[in-house]
């Protein structure tokens, strides 16, 4: 038993880990971040090392028993625990320590309600939280009965829909529908996108590691920045011009983390998937980070898991600013520190590398008797000028280095 000495607030918390793995550690100094984020004060910390969740009541009788010890001394708001619980189990534990308990993801599904600022944002998390609490209803009925009372009860508010199965499933299909109507519009803009010939990098990474920086620093973007867990939800989109004077559309995504719900990935699929149909991902990291490693490989899975495995990747280790010593780039990534622009100018030449590596800038003469070589043309590369010339049309463009063939006769010197 841990015990924090902090004033008295209107949430005060507990947390409660079982230590199964290595690596659990970290877990909960996250969950510490995340209670943070949510706004409470954590008074106390309980751990148990164990092999096992105990099916019941997460830990064992014995340290149930300690931690109501620690309840009646401390008197917290909340107990929250770093895993998913089912509905049995929040409502064994409450029952024997009395005091209101929720699970990691209903802490992360509450910080997601507050952050949210978008309509669609607003569903994704609306459909999340539902998801959620529908298998948890007869653990959670007390709980979902009581509105505004406190962390981990944002969101949907209408006692009649927490606690009416029927009412709840209706309501996840309505949305799930308008969360389709919105994805048809994505996909109208991603495939307007991508016949304009305008390359997408996405940026993704760990929760603050500074994507939204990078991306205000990059683009001259007004992204919300705060020095906290999943600070902004709502993904961007800027054109960024590059060095050469070509453009790419630069996207924002949300930040991952350790035990990302699986009702959350899902409800934000069609957001996430921005990296799948991206042209170059941006992994920011934070090289700051003590666990950066173990970020990195949580980042790598959801992507993998998205199915953006394949697509080519720059590592951006950033913060550099906040180094003692300037690290010294070694062929893995780019450093930087997007707060205070360092290292902007190499980033935004390798980008142009990644992107356009297949792409060679040439003038062609075309004859105004060759509209099927104007029509492909067109179709296929990025027209930068065109001219009317007495022999036929002279054309600047970008073209692909697998069109060279059937363009070479044109190509003038």
């Amino acid at each position: 038993m841990e015990n924090l000495n902090y004033n008295d607030t209107t949430e005060r918390a507990v947390l409660v880990s079982v230590i199964k793995n290595i690596g659990d550690e970290e877990s909960l100094d996250e969950l510490h971040e995340l209670a943070v984020t949510a706004g409470a004060e954590v008074v106390g910390i309980v751990t148990q090392r164990r092999g096992t969740i105990h099916t019941a009541h997460y830990i064992g009788k014995g340290k149930l028993e300690e931690l109501k010890l620690f309840i009646e001394d401390q008197q917290p708001d909340l107990v929250i625990v770093d895993d998913e619980l089912t509905g049995t189990q929040i409502k064994n534990i409450e029952d024997h320590v009395n005091v209101r308990v929720i699970d990691r993801t209903s802490l992360i599904l509450d910080i997601f309600a507050r952050r949210a600022r978008t309509r669609e944002s607003m569903l994704q998390v609306e459909l999340a939280q539902l998801k959620y609490r529908l298998p948890r209803l007869t653990g959670l009925g007390g709980q979902l009965s009581r509105l505004g009372g406190g962390i981990g009860t944002r969101g949907p508010g209408e006692t009649k829909l927490e606690t009416d199965r029927r009412h709840i499933q209706n309501r996840i299909r309505a949305i799930e529908r308008k969360l389709e109507e919105i994805e048809r519009h994505r996909s109208l803009y991603r495939d307007r996108r991508k016949k304009n010939q305008i390359p997408v990098v996405a940026i993704a990474g760990y929760t603050n590691a500074g994507k939204s920086t990078l991306l205000n620093a990059l683009a001259g973007a007004d992204a919300y920045v705060e020095d906290k867990l999943f600070a902004t939800l709502d993904p961007s989109a800027r054109k960024l011009a590059l060095p050469s004077g070509r453009e790419v559309i630069l996207v924002d995504t949300v930040g991952f983390i350790r035990k990302l719900p699986h009702d959350l990935v899902e409800a934000f699929k069609s957001t996430l998937e921005e990296v799948k149909y991206a042209d170059l991902l941006l992994h920011v990291i934070d090289v700051t980070s003590p666990d950066m490693e173990e970020k990195i490989s949580v980042v790598e899975k959801v992507l993998t898991d998205l199915g953006a495995v394949n697509t080519p990747k720059i590592n951006v280790y950033n913060k550099i600013d906040l180094m003692d010593i300037a690290p010294i780039a070694n062929g893995r990534g780019i450093y930087i520190s997007a707060r205070n622009k360092i290292g902007l100018d190499s980033l935004m030449l390798e980008i142009e590398r990644a992107v356009f590596s297949d792409v060679e800038v040439v003038t062609l003469l075309l004859p105004y008797d060759k509209p099927k070589e104007y029509s492909y043309l067109k179709e296929r590369a990025n027209i930068l000028e065109e001219a009317y010339e007495t022999r036929g049309m002279l054309i600047k463009a970008e073209v692909e280095k697998s069109m060279m063939d059937r363009l070479k006769e044109f190509i003038v010197v």
